[in-house]
């Protein structure tokens, strides 16, 4: 490029990085974070169904209400069964418990029925009408909105039909309008929960007998914002099968203490910081350029989780910092990919501006199959693995913009320095693993199903674990016991201590209220909720149990549902993106050496007796992006050197040893702040950090092990 060029290039970079900055700096300055329950507390709502109502429609309501606290804005709940008529519900950091409950409450029991005449049934205008039979319900609405009135004051809400439910609107509207406009028979009422919110004339345009057309009305009613957006809530959330009734409310406590969240904090900032030095260590002056666009990442990341309201738990926050170590891996291609230039042309400007053009295609394709994934995620599913899809999504288009802009400005401004003393970039050699590997001119894949056999062994390992010993499932998935007790003494970190040393590790304890303690535990018998009880009494000196109750799986069928089948989805949309872009083989080989990746997760798991909650779920879903991203890379080189007509195992095994310094790299980069927050911090992120250090194992040693001899395994047929 010329001069010229490269500088109009870099001052559009930098204004764009600028901007991007200040933004960011802006809304980490103004905006506080929401903090989960584990960090802060929140709001505890029990809810109870009538006597006669089944279990399934106590479930079923409970799937409504996940629905609408979604809709409410509040990420990261908690909702569990409790006995067979009550619900629990937790809010993270609701300012306004109050329209939750009400929200919560309704059972919103959409109808709409003709207006026959005057009558008895009170109407928002203040008058009274008779209405006819119900001519739909709540089922035929596919979404419900509030938006500005723009023919009068205040909002309505605007509606879309399904199913039969726009045949029905213009029947109803075809009848109505054969009354004279100003007649009360030409209104159509919307009835909720048994009271009219809205009765509005049939427009005088409309012709009798032809009736509105179309799949969309609006519910109108001089609203305002907070009425509308409630209404329009309630009806998009779908009705309770039953019932609800308001029996409890309170705040709770954070689960975690102030000495854990601590230890984990310096935990994190340890890990980042050892990274930091190792990339500084591995590419000197370049190094130092990836860990100040690392910054900018962070600062990117977080302030636009601030920005959508996101909620923080402590393994959230864990993963955001391991984040910023997976963002280390555009850095790295970025760099590998200079130094080769270097070593071909001996011009740093050049050789750094085509180590970016040359990494472009690899950060691309393994970006977007990320996003693929964390979009399926989000549109799909629901509940946690939904946040986990948006938190995802940013770290995504936060990485890239540090790795292609802040990186590359960084390195723009410092280069005529670098350019008089290549030495001081660290991209001047191809590196001590590089230059080993090429002297030694290894061929990998000579017989690649030695190779396959190795995994077999693997993954027949991992199934046996899981034969053997099964997989133990956290109260998320089981459900268990939510134990109270009230004490004159309070301090949840003695009832955490005397609990685990009693044998209740997992347990997690809130406060409840002013002076109560709420222990929620796995599945336990009587005898261990006795000695649970006597730990309780011994940390507080003397406690008094007021409830013992079943509660059942936080994470519902629906929500593992959904789940499962928006990660199959996800799973299917990266094959074909892969064939697309690369051969339907490396595709196949690629998903693959995911699957086999996720069985040895699980596997592990189950030999290492750990828990499988939430937070695995979690872990496992970041194993799921990070192995696709590395058989990605090596495949994107596998494309580059296909063109020099070569045999296919020794192209496989060229790409693989050629991107092996990257992988190396970036592993050890994530291996730093995972092996601090597994050392160093609470005992709570121990099983996130021991999956995912499973799981980078799993996900690094599977390109290699089993991708690519499945590649050329289905090359040769």
């Amino acid at each position: 490029m010329p001069r010229p060029s490269a500088r109009r290039a870099l001052v559009v970079r930098g204004l764009l990085a600028l901007g991007v900055l200040v933004a960011s700096a802006f809304t980490l300055l103004t905006v506080q974070p929401r903090l989960g329950l584990d960090l802060r507390g929140g709001t505890r709502i029990v809810l109870e169904t009538p006597s006669e109502a089944t279990s399934d429609a106590t479930d079923r309501a409970m799937e409504v209400l996940r629905r609408r606290v979604d809709e409410l804005g509040v990420a990261e709940p908690v909702l569990a069964r409790s006995g067979d008529h009550r619900i629990v519900v937790e809010l993270p950091g609701v300012q306004d418990p109050t329209e939750a409950i009400e929200v919560l409450g309704r059972t919103a029991q959409l109808r709409v029925q003709p207006v026959t005449g005057p009558g008895d049934v009170p109407t928002p205008a203040g008058d009274a009408v008779s209405l006819g039979e119900v001519v739909m319900t709540g089922e035929g609405i596919e979404d419900a909105r509030a938006t500005p009135n723009s023919q009068g004051v205040g909002y309505l809400v605007g509606v879309d039909f399904q199913g039969d439910a726009p045949q029905a609107w213009q029947r109803v509207t075809a009848e109505a309008a054969c009354s004279p406009p100003g007649e009360v028979k030409r209104r159509v009422a919307f009835v909720l929960d048994g009271e009219v919110v809205s009765a509005p004339q049939v427009d005088p345009s409309v012709v009798c007998g032809t009736g509105m057309i179309g799949g969309s009305t609006s519910i109108t009613g001089q609203f305002s914002q907070a009425e509308a957006e409630e209404l329009a809530l309630v009806i998009r959330s779908g009705a309770l099968p039953v019932p609800v009734e308001v029996v409890e409310q309170r705040t709770v406590g954070p689960t975690l203490g102030a000495e854990a969240i601590e230890a984990s904090a310096r935990a994190a900032i340890i890990g980042v910081a050892l990274t930091g030095l190792f990339l500084v260590f591995a590419y000197r002056l370049a190094g130092l350029v990836a860990v100040l666009a690392l910054a900018g990442y962070a600062a990117l990341a977080y302030a636009a989780m601030l920005a959508i309201g996101a909620t923080f738990t402590l393994p959230g926050l864990a993963g955001f910092v391991l984040a910023i170590g997976m963002a280390v891996d555009a850095n790295v291609l970025v760099f590998e990919r200079s130094r080769e230039e270097y070593a071909r042309r001996k011009r740093l400007p050049r050789s750094v501006d085509q180590g970016f053009r040359g990494a472009l295609s690899a950060v691309a394709d393994s970006n977007v199959t990320t996003l693929l994934a964390a979009g399926l995620l989000f549109w799909l599913a629901t509940g946690p693995v939904r946040g986990f899809g948006v938190t995802l999504s940013i770290g995504v288009l936060a990485s890239l913009f540090s790795a292609l802009v802040l990186s590359r400005v960084l390195l723009g401004l410092v280069m005529p320095l670098l350019e008089r003393r290549p030495t001081w970039s660290g991209l001047h050699s191809l590196g001590r693993v590089r230059t080993w590997l090429t002297s030694r001119g290894i061929t990998l894949y000579r017989r690649p199903r030695r190779w396959l056999l190795a995994a077999g062994l693997v993954l027949l390992a991992a199934v046996g674990g899981l034969v053997v010993r099964g997989l133990e499932l956290g109260v998320e998935f089981t459900g268990g016991r939510v134990l109270e007790f009230t004490a004159s003494s309070v301090d949840t970190g003695r009832v955490r201590a005397e609990l685990a040393s009693a044998g209740f590790g997992d347990a997690v304890v809130v406060t409840s209220g002013s002076d109560g303690i709420s222990v929620r535990t796995g599945p336990i018998d009587s005898a261990a909720a006795a000695r649970l009880g006597e730990a309780v009494d011994r940390a507080t000196g003397g406690a008094d149990q007021v409830s013992n109750e079943l509660i059942g799986p936080s994470l519902g069928s629906e929500l593992r549902r959904n789940a499962v089948i928006a990660l199959a989805i996800a799973v299917a949309a990266q094959l074909v993106y892969l064939a697309v872009r690369f051969d339907w083989r490396l595709g196949v080989a690629t998903v693959v050496a995911l699957v086999t990746d996720v069985v040895v997760l699980v596997g592990a798991f189950a030999w290492l007796g750990k828990t499988a909650d939430a937070v695995f779920l979690a872990a496992l879903l970041t194993v799921i992006g990070y192995s696709v991203n590395d058989s990605v890379v090596v495949f994107d080189r596998v494309r580059e050197l296909k063109r020099t007509k070569a045999p296919f195992p020794g192209v496989m095994s060229s790409a693989v040893l050629q991107t092996l310094p990257r992988t190396v790299n970036t592993g050890i980069g994530v291996l730093f702040v995972l092996a601090a927050l597994l050392v160093l911090g609470d005992g709570s992120l121990a099983d996130f950090s021991t999956a995912l250090l499973v799981g980078l194992v799993a996900g690094t040693v599977s390109t290699v092990v089993t991708a690519a001899p499945v590649a050329i395994v289905l090359e040769d047929r």
